[in-house]
């Protein structure tokens, strides 16, 4: 923030930094270094009775079915067999979401921790787990104790920084991604406007907790269209690896859904029992806005202007205690409010407030609620709760039905505003009107195109003939534009017939790459177009030659998938900043304004790189683009000397539907994919529900697991498994049966 403007926010700002400085307090050392908190003998008694009525499936995945009387008791089996598989996922993500991350790695995360502590308060979370209905809370106290239990069962795990966990817990993180909107803060911003000289934060990623990317597939083909007659589900997310585990939860109170789970939650986020499912792709409507509050500061306190008057700006201390090398100390920041949300950063002179969905109890009732849905009014009744804010939702039943539901918490706004931009927050006309009804959000039912596919695109294509006007609705309706595999994704389900499972799965891994479309004949075009003296003439003829011959599909054995993709990222890297500056999605910068000549230097120092790093620019893409699991520990890399499996399937970015990138930092000569297709699976409802599913590399976050990577072949060849659904088929291939905590 520049604080040389001699103006009354200059002044502000001026004192607020002042606010900001660190307290130091050195104390005791973190709660993960002491004694794990004791439980009383009638907790255990009570954990222990609950855990006798909780039996747990292991099958030969060892993925859990857990089997209760009560949904609680479903919930409570579910919680321990989550941190059975990898507690330490469990807990990172509720450090991260009650904003105390610091505490376990250090000053450096304290502008993460902040902002999720600008609308995570305990005392908050506690007076609405107290207001919540019954119901819900039986499942916050099984979810608690079923962690709790775990802890009690395994005193030889040492907790970083939970050592008990509470109910009220679970509403710090009741949709289904980490952090949910709230990571959309700039955490630069933050640290600017309540910092003091800006330091590097360091990536959760390189923590052991990853943030989920934004990607993901969802179809849906209706019975017409389908080899059985039934309706069929593609669920294939594109997350951060090992994100989420697969999970089976069944009670005698009509629970009985399958898919996957993000750690710590006691909901199946996405996935389908036997009678719906549903699928969940990131990106719908505009569901955050920001406002330029105009702030001063009169008589030792600040306020903001709003209509013809002026409202006090709310002033909140936030402590945000770190691990230092000698202890603990703290930082206290004053945070500021105004009715709009909290202040995130500075822009012109003025302060930015945020405002977006805060209503954790009914996102956690509407995450559970669908997953007991028995039929499309049910599962609609549901999304009547409009706080998914988030997502898109593609669903698919028994009863023939499938539908779509582009966004679902979307505020009503004045349409006169441009919603992308921060508006006047001093003018009422920009206030939120309430939420949209349902039924005025973007839906389908059962088009009559007979298929729904949604890649985190716009919603004004993926339904063929069926895709609706967009321009008959509010341009804040949706956030993202078309994208690669939007395209690709409406190719092969466009004349989809007689589709099963198999073909289904087929569909969804199809090889076709269409981002490089329009960039293939382009370099083809340039390099005929130069001269023949021109020194790129001779020296790319072979380059050009093996990509006018290419078929745009990938393959292991393809050397032109290889040199196309190294191609590509030198150009998003030539091309992402005046990208981000014209407000233009990188891939169609790239499709369509770079000249030439910068088409062609990108070809020819792609060429080079593949012969420095492989010794010939001509290799398989299979020996480059790897498989390779990581156990989650602190100084664990991706290491090219080490055992690894070849993937076919490329960044989604390239219009790949099979997705697999890496987020990271490169820094091996291979490319080690972090993110893409996590839990698949693939669902044809019929009289008995049908389903093959895969995990990248395995269930147990445990390296001395048998299931830390025995799916990790078959996910790299885009093979499924079959899905263990009935108890019957359970026990035909169970490993191992037993009690939580035997």
């Amino acid at each position: 923030m520049t604080l040389s403007r001699a103006t009354p926010v200059a002044i502000a700002c001026a004192a607020l930094l002042a606010l900001a400085q660190p307290v130091v307090t050195h104390a005791a050392a973190p709660a993960a270094t002491q004694a794990h908190a004791a439980f009383a003998s009638t907790e255990r008694a009570r954990m222990q009775a609950q855990a006798r009525r909780v039996t747990i499936l292991r099958d030969k995945w060892g993925i859990p079915h857990v089997f209760g009387k009560t949904d609680a008791d479903a919930v409570f089996g579910m919680l321990f067999a989550q941190a059975e598989d990898d507690f330490n996922r469990v807990e990172l993500n509720y450090i991260n979401a009650l904003g105390r991350l610091a505490e376990v790695e250090g000053e450096k995360e304290i502008w993460r921790d902040l902002r999720m502590k600008l609308y995570i308060d305990p005392v908050e979370l506690k007076a609405k787990y107290a207001a919540s209905p019954a119901w819900l809370k039986k499942l916050m106290d099984a979810y608690a104790d079923g962690l709790n239990w775990y802890l009690v069962t395994h005193p030889q795990v040492k907790p970083k920084l939970i050592n008990r966990f509470e109910p009220w817990m679970a509403l710090a993180f009741s949709e289904g991604s980490i952090g949910g909107d709230i990571e959309t803060i700039d955490l630069k911003a933050l640290q600017a406007f309540y910092g003091t000289a800006p330091a590097p934060t360091v990536a959760l990623a390189d923590k052991g907790f990853d943030p989920e990317p934004r990607g993901s597939n969802g179809f849906a083909i209706a019975p017409r269209l389908t080899a059985d007659g039934h309706a069929l589900l593609m669920i294939n997310p594109h997350t951060s690896f090992y994100f989420r585990p697969e999970i089976h939860m069944v009670s005698g109170e009509g629970l009985n859904a399958y898919g996957a789970v993000t750690w710590g939650q006691f909901f199946i986020y996405q996935g389908f029992n036997d009678r719906i499912g549903w699928m969940h792709t990131s990106g719908g409507g505009d569901v955050i806005d920001e406002y330029l509050e105009t702030v001063e500061r009169r008589d030792g306190r600040f306020v903001y202007k709003y209509g013809g008057g002026e409202r006090d700006v709310r002033a909140k201390t936030i402590a945000l205690p770190y691990k230092t090398a000698d202890g603990m100390a703290t930082r206290t920041v004053t945070a500021y409010f105004t009715h709009h949300g909290p202040v995130i950063r500075e822009q012109d002179g003025k302060w930015v407030a945020v405002r977006m969905m805060d209503d954790p109890m009914h996102a956690l009732m509407q995450s559970y609620g669908r997953t007991k849905a028995r039929d499309y009014a049910a599962f609609r009744k549901v999304m009547d709760l409009r706080t998914n804010s988030s997502n898109n939702t593609v669903y698919a039943d028994a009863d023939g039905n499938i539908a779509y539901f582009h966004g679902n918490f979307i505020p009503r706004r004045d349409p006169r505003f441009d919603w992308t931009k921060p508006v006047d927050g001093s003018d009422p006309a920009t206030e939120w009107k309430g939420l949209h009804d349902v039924g005025e959000t973007i839906t389908l039912f059962n088009p009559g195109s007979g298929y729904i596919s949604n890649t985190n695109n716009w919603p004004c294509t993926g339904f063929g003939a069926s895709s609706p006007d967009c321009s008959t609705y509010p341009a804040y309706m949706w956030s993202l534009p078309q994208n690669a595999r939007g395209v690709h994704a409406e190719r092969v389900l466009h004349d989809a017939r007689d589709v099963t499972l198999d073909s289904l799965i087929a569909r969804a891994y199809d090889s076709y790459l269409t981002a490089f479309e329009p960039l293939v004949p382009a370099v083809v075009k340039d390099w005929e177009a130069l001269a023949d003296a021109d020194p790129l003439k001779a020296r790319l003829a072979d380059q050009v030659a093996l990509l006018r011959g290419w078929d745009l599909r990938f393959s292991t054995a393809s050397t032109a998938t290889s040199l196309a993709v190294y191609w590509g990222q030198d150009m998003v890297a030539q091309a992402s900043g005046r990208a981000k500056a014209q407000r233009v999605p990188v891939i169609d910068f790239v499709q369509t304004r770079l000249t030439p000549r910068e088409r062609l230097d990108a070809l020819a120092r792609a060429s080079d790189k593949l012969q420095a790093d492989f010794g010939n620019w001509k290799t398989p893409w299979g020996e480059i683009n790897r498989f390779q699991r990581l156990s989650g520990a602190v100084d664990q890399q991706y290491d090219d000397s080490k055992p690894s499996l070849p993937v076919p399937f490329t960044s989604a970015n390239w219009g790949s539907l099979a997705s697999f990138g890496m987020t990271g930092k490169q820094t091996t000569k291979r490319i080690y994919g972090d993110r893409g297709n996590s839990f698949v699976a693939a669902v044809e409802f019929g009289p008995r529900v049908r389903a093959k599913s895969i995990l990248a590399g395995g269930e147990s976050g445990d390296p001395r697991s048998p299931h830390f990577m025995d799916q990790a072949a078959m996910y790299s060849r885009g093979e499924f498994k079959d899905v263990l659904y009935y108890k019957e088929d359970i026990e035909k291939q169970l490993e191992r049966k037993y009690h939580p905590g035997e």
